[in-house]
């Protein structure tokens, strides 16, 4: 499985930026995508995942809207609309993922990086103030 993320680079305070992390390999249609960030010196954090059978799930404990998290299977897409961004949103964003997720919902299974299976290399935002 590959994935590869676009659409990062450099904004201002209060600007948005639209990721992409284009998926391919895998061979069923049931796999989670999830986001996760790094900024500088700080622990890897979970953004937001989804897949077909949990829907959409927001990690972080942020307002509503803020950051939206969808799909294009017909593409093997999944896209990460930011809006509002500050600089505490700087880092590295990276796709990952996993297939076959457990029927019962879990939020770990979207919002821990130790279940994912399969990680991108990373995209680099910059919100500048």
């Amino acid at each position: 499985v590959q994935l590869v993320e676009s659409g990062g680079g450099s904004v201002q305070t209060g600007g948005s930026l639209r990721l992409s992390c284009a998926a391919s390999g895998h061979t069923t249609k049931d796999y989670v995508i999830a986001w996760f960030r790094q900024a500088p010196g700080k622990d890897r954090e979970a953004v937001a995942g989804l897949s077909g059978r949990h829907g959409h799930i927001y990690c972080l404990d942020i307002p509503p809207g803020q950051h939206r998290i969808t799909n294009d299977s017909a593409q093997n897409t999944a896209y990460l609309q930011m809006s509002n961004l500050r600089p505490e949103d700087s880092g590295v964003y990276y796709c990952a993922s996993y297939a076959n997720p457990p029927r019962f919902y879990r939020k770990t299974y979207y919002c821990d990086d130790s279940v994912m299976k399969y990680w991108g290399k990373g995209i680099r935002v910059t919100v500048s103030s």
